[in-house]
């Protein structure tokens, strides 16, 4: 966890640094007069809206994987340090093999090691841990714009693209497959239901961000007479109570979404939530539509 410290701040500090360098060039040779025009403040400090003209200039930096990255350091915790199941270097060795010929050992981090997004504190505690880090490492920081840098954690289909670019980890996950997106569980591993889901989630401090992003995926089943919409009602009024910013749902099957693939000329007008917005299923890429069908489908609350 410690090397994992340093190398958060190591990249952060890359991270703002390359942003502040950027802001610089646009300020010099992109101003925007009609836009600054139309935002407070521009007209009366005599600047353009990319050179901080504005009232408000703060800046964000997307947190991506969350649920990834808390299952990864859980993995790690529990198998190596508290059970001593297994020792680093064989975890290192697995997934350097993309878990081929080590079947045993990812079967324990899948489904015998304590997950995100099941209200269980062990796993949890490296999300809240995870989350404060990144808030530290970057909150407070000055643009060059003469805002701040804040976090938030509402990065759209992003995990995708990093996961593709990413070798297996020790959460069990292969190579090149996406990330937890969002705040939300890894696609599958939330097992006890969408309260447990929320209550994991509640346990970071919303309000230190910009806004967070919560995914859910409903078999329609589930929603078809009162009960089930007064049980979702309730569901999202106690995840707001909890502080929560952003929650939305997929109420489609799973069996629904693969049969879209197959045969997409009968599933045209099938529209899906993604991350942030909903798209037509038709027009994703196959790895992000695989991603939405892996997501955990709740029958019940």
């Amino acid at each position: 966890m410690e090397a994992f410290k340093k190398q958060l701040n190591y990249f952060i500090n890359i991270k703002i640094k390359g942003n502040n360098l950027i802001d610089s060039i646009i300020a010099e040779n992109i101003p925007v007069p009609f836009l600054s025009l139309l935002i407070d403040d521009c007209i009366m400090n005599g600047k353009d809206y990319n050179a901080g003209g504005a009232r408000y200039n703060t800046s964000y930096i997307q947190g991506v994987g969350l649920g990834s990255l808390t299952d990864m350091l859980t993995a790690i915790r529990y198998n190596v340090f508290d059970q001593k199941k297994y020792t680093l270097t064989q975890l290192l060795e697995a997934a350097a093999d993309d878990f081929e010929g080590h079947d045993a050992l990812r079967n324990d981090l899948l489904n015998h090691t304590p997950k995100y997004g099941n209200d269980d504190d062990y796993a949890d505690a490296q999300a809240v841990w995870i989350f404060n880090l990144f808030y530290e490492a970057v909150n407070g920081r000055p643009t060059v714009k003469g805002g701040h840098f804040r976090i938030n954690m509402l990065p759209t289909t992003s995990h995708v693209y990093f996961g593709s670019m990413m070798e297996a980890s020790p959460d069990g996950r292969k190579a090149r497959k996406p990330l937890s997106e969002g705040i939300s569980p890894f696609q599958g591993a939330d097992r006890k239901g969408p309260t447990a889901v929320i209550l994991s989630a509640a346990k970071i401090d919303h309000l230190k961000t910009g806004g967070t992003l919560l995914n859910q995926k409903f078999n329609p089943s589930l929603l078809e007479d009162e009960r089930g919409l007064g049980a979702l009602v309730q569901l999202i009024r106690a995840y707001f109570r909890m502080d929560g910013h952003h929650i939305q749902f997929n109420v489609v099957t799973a069996k629904t979404l693969r049969e879209a693939q197959k045969h997409p000329e009968d599933h045209k007008d099938l529209i899906v939530r993604v991350a942030g917005y909903s798209d037509y299923f038709n027009d994703l890429g196959e790895e992000l539509q695989n991603e939405i069908i892996r997501r955990t489908e709740h029958a019940e609350f």
